[in-house]
């Protein structure tokens, strides 16, 4: 199949806060690049011309935490699927934490992703490395060789590195290759194998409990290594309000970021035990939520991401505490966003700058932004178009999400990867 070479986008809203664009202008693309922005230059032809009238025209976003569960755990989503309904949520780009079935440890594992990525054609997918072998935390992985695989970024994943000098010598080594490394701050030893944030829900439902400590603890530690290293680390996930007030605090030059159904649930959402909201780190308080908010508003926490984990249904109908945590997000993550200006917490502008330039900036990648010359990485969606996620809207393998039968406004029309179309509404079949 055959795509077309050059694109116009017209009478679209550019919204483009990596080059502080917010207005009505034209898009013209060749050969997957942005070529111009206003008028088209002499002599270029539009194979294509797409209307976006009442539309907003923005980056393609980034979310630098999504679960593809390929390799390993097909039976819950594959490459394919995932990165199917990241095109379907506008995301061009996404990273993949390396705690896959083998683990992203080794250069073949990390090509293998990108390779079927790339054969799918949906979504550009970045590998994230292990820092450690097998995720084990006793030995330090072949960081240079991931790198040269593609792995531009590098993390533990979802397991704490408990042993304060092997994470001193992690640190050490990713600072000697400049490579970012990607921490979920967890004390383990705090954390006890609890399901919820200790608080008075959880001992309403008689739930073990998981304090806010357990986040803060981690992140003076991680604080004080990045200090002695220098090493540039990212926060990945924050939850309770005493981390945003710490990295708010830091001198140093840490960056972090957040789900985005953070910034909506609470402890709150457990009654009943409703175990699509079994997430880690979980659902805090209405005070943890109110700063995680003020975080993201002043820039503290510069990206919000999806912490996409799909989940077959199984995985989900055990008693509370035996269910697997996660949320399907990718589908969710542009509208959740769109909320938070709905709800007076970000400007337009603002909110889609989390979900493109900041993540692009985070990784040190050329992405995020509509400068010429650049990717042609294009999200379009109606900003005032209402629907309701139901289980037939979602094209991900995963339907655990809490957020099912909530109404949205906002909605994506098209996605653009290296300006060849990988989403378009008009054309979607399944809904």
């Amino acid at each position: 199949m055959s795509h077309p070479t050059t694109i116009s986008i017209i009478n679209g809203h550019l919204i483009d806060p990596a080059n502080r664009i917010d207005e009505t202008k034209d898009l013209h693309i060749a050969n997957g690049r942005i070529l111009a922005i206003g008028s088209a230059p002499e002599g270029f032809n539009a194979e294509q011309t797409i209307d976006a009238s009442g539309l907003v025209i923005c980056p393609g976003l980034i979310d630098l935490n999504a679960r593809l569960r390929e390799p390993g755990d097909e039976h819950k989503a594959t490459i394919a699927s995932e990165t199917a309904a990241a095109a379907k949520g506008g995301i061009t780009t996404l990273c993949c934490p390396p705690d896959t079935n083998p683990v992203i440890d080794t250069p073949a594992v990390a090509e293998m992703i990108q390779h079927k990525a790339q054969q799918s054609g949906f979504c550009r997918v970045l590998p994230i490395g292990a820092l450690t072998k097998g995720l084990q935390g006793d030995q330090l992985s072949e960081m240079a060789a991931l790198k040269k695989a593609g792995c531009i970024v590098l993390s533990n994943a979802l397991t704490p590195i408990s042993n304060t000098l092997i994470e001193r010598r992690v640190l050490e080594y990713a600072a000697t290759f400049g490579i970012t490394t990607f921490l979920r701050p967890e004390d383990p030893y705090l954390n006890n194998q609890g399901c919820a944030h200790e608080g008075p829900v959880a001992a309403q439902l008689g739930l073990p409990g998981i304090p806010a400590a357990a986040e803060t603890v981690a992140i003076a530690r991680d604080l004080a290594l990045a200090e002695q290293t220098g090493c540039h680390i990212h926060f990945c996930q924050l939850s309770c309000g005493t981390a945003v007030s710490k990295i708010r605090q830091s001198d140093l030059a840490v960056t972090a970021d957040v789900a985005a159904y953070q910034l909506f649930l609470t402890e709150d959402d457990l009654v009943g035990f409703n175990s699509n909201c079994h997430v880690i780190p979980p659902l805090r308080s209405h005070s943890d939520r109110k700063a995680l908010r003020q975080g993201i508003a002043d820039g503290t926490i510069s990206a919000i991401c999806s912490s996409h984990q799909p989940h077959e249904l199984d995985a989900k109908e055990a008693p509370f505490p035996s269910t697997e945590p996660g949320i399907s997000g990718l589908e969710t993550l542009l509208p959740l966003t769109l909320k938070l200006v709905d709800e007076g917490v970000l400007s337009l502008s603002d909110a889609i700058s989390r979900i493109t330039q900041g993540p692009a900036d985070i990784l040190g990648l050329p992405l995020g932004q509509l400068s010429i010359g650049t990717s042609a990485d294009i999200c379009l969606f109606n900003p005032k178009q209402q629907w309701q996620l139901t289980t037939d809207e979602i094209l991900s393998n995963g339907h655990n999400t809490p957020f099912l039968g909530c109404e949205f406004t906002g909605q994506v029309t098209h996605t653009l990867l290296e300006g060849r179309l990988t989403y378009c509404r008009e054309t979607d079949t399944k809904s």
